[in-house]
């Protein structure tokens, strides 16, 4: 069984990747594309592994879903991109899978994901098509990958974050 410390430890960081989530995505977005919620995707990545990753982009979207009044978008685009940040990042053991995740799972599966599930929110797919949102989501992917390949080289500089890096993802890095 995990340490409570332990526990409250993930938690709280979490919260903080959902926070920053949450004010970072709005504030630093070009018309239709949320390059920093890519940025925060490949952070979570690196950083807490898919699992937690994939809890962050869930959490981040339901709350901009309904605070912002942001549409599904929020979630279809970020949570199959933190899971392939996450997953890559896990088994590739290298920032650029990382970013690779984050182009599959939001580029191209998130976006072809939005395009069903917006025709069920507006109800208007006669309107759409398929690849609607591939290249906002795509353009979204690489400039938050460049943010975030910056970042986090940095980033990996502090012991503390390290441990963090540690807590989440293991020793074995």
């Amino acid at each position: 069984m995990m340490n409570e410390n332990v526990k409250l430890q993930k938690i709280m960081i979490v919260t903080i990747m959902i926070a920053l989530d949450v004010v970072l995505s709005p504030i630093f977005r070009i018309e239709g594309m949320a390059p920093m919620s890519s940025v925060m995707n490949i952070i979570a990545g690196v950083f807490l592994g898919p699992f937690y990753a994939v809890l962050m982009a869930v959490m981040t979207g339901i709350i901009r879903m309904l605070v912002l009044g942001i549409p599904p978008l929020a979630l279809t685009g970020a949570v199959f991109g933190a899971f392939g940040a996450g997953i890559l990042y896990k088994y590739g053991r290298n920032i650029y899978w990382s970013m690779l995740g984050e182009f599959i799972g939001t580029g191209l599966v998130g976006s072809l994901i939005s395009f069903p599930v917006m025709v069920w929110y507006t109800g208007q797919g006669q309107n759409l098509y398929w690849f609607v949102y591939t290249p906002r989501f795509i353009g979204a992917t690489i400039i938050g990958s460049f943010i975030s390949y910056f970042l986090i080289v940095n980033l990996l500089k502090i012991n503390s974050l390290k441990k963090i890096q540690r807590l989440f993802i293991g020793d074995s890095i």
